[in-house]
């Protein structure tokens, strides 16, 4: 897929991956669309790619509500004409117990990280598949290929987010359509997620139990020294122009050999194993 003078739409694009992304997006020559629900980073963001010769548009965006989905797909078109790229990156993490984690706490991590992929590609493929091109990048995590304790909300809604990628994918190949899909499975990175609670609806849960402040804590530590974002970026975008659909770490990679170990579980059809990297079985 050629990239250069054509659009993409970037959500979650004020940090972490989602703004990596809008910076090589921009670095390959393409006039990006910004979104996000925190306004200020926002605009920060947009206004690093100008700077650096790049066309920008920042436009605030709460993925939860498909009105605002309708309204930045307007906004891009009106601005830019058409759009080529459709990077569906917006996610908050939430841990703990899973049978005592509250509701509202699912409510919200499928809310942005489950319906507000849907809502994209419901506002967005229909226009791609219009115009007769275009391709859409989806962020699950590596949290979709391995199993892991004590973040049921985040993982249940990053295995959605795998499913319904590889619908979308088969469903477009089966039409023999002129959109493709990739979905990018990232391991440890250097972003907030493990702050993500500043944006939660009415504030963080109250009665914090101590497996949520674990697991959260271990996240902003695993995070803190994680792999720069960019490497993620020029991994799903390699995987945008080849028009690859699994985007995976490398092989030999600690987080690639937890996924392969849960493979093998599956297909032993014995006992589930914690494989994931730093723990022992």
């Amino acid at each position: 897929m050629e990239l250069r003078n054509r659009t993409a739409v970037v959500t979650g694009a004020a940090s972490g991956i989602g703004r990596a992304l809008a910076r090589r997006c921009a670095g390959s020559g393409m006039r990006v669309v910004l979104a996000d629900v925190e306004a200020a980073p926002l605009a920060e963001a947009a206004r690093e790619l100008e700077k650096q010769g790049a066309q920008a548009l920042a436009v605030v965006t709460d993925v939860s509500r498909p009105a605002d989905l309708e309204a930045l797909a307007a906004r891009a078109e009106d601005a830019f004409g058409a759009v080529h790229l459709v990077c569906n990156n917006a996610g908050v993490f939430a841990g703990g117990l899973s049978y005592e984690t509250p509701l509202a706490d699912y409510e919200w991590v499928f809310a942005v990280n489950v319906w507000g992929v849907l809502h994209g590609l419901r506002t967005f493929v229909p226009r791609l598949l219009a115009q007769g091109e275009g391709h859409v990048l989806i962020t699950a995590s590596m949290a979709a290929l391995t199993a892991t304790p004590f973040a049921a909300p985040y993982v249940m809604s990053k295995h959605a987010v795998l499913a319904l990628a590889e619908s979308l994918h088969l469903e477009l190949r089966a039409r023999s359509a002129p959109v493709g899909v990739s979905v990018v499975c990232p391991e440890m990175i250097r972003t907030g997620i493990g702050e993500s609670r500043r944006n939660q609806p009415g504030g963080a849960s109250a009665g914090a139990r101590p497996e949520r402040e674990l697991v959260e804590g271990a996240l902003r530590a695993g995070c803190a020294t994680g792999l720069d974002p960019d490497v993620i970026a020029v991994r799903a975008l390699e995987a945008v122009r080849e028009r690859r659909f699994y985007v995976l770490p490398p092989a030999g990679d600690p987080w690639n050999a937890a996924m392969r170990a849960r493979q093998d579980d599956l297909r032993a059809g014995g006992d589930l194993r914690l494989s994931l990297p730093g723990t022992k079985n």
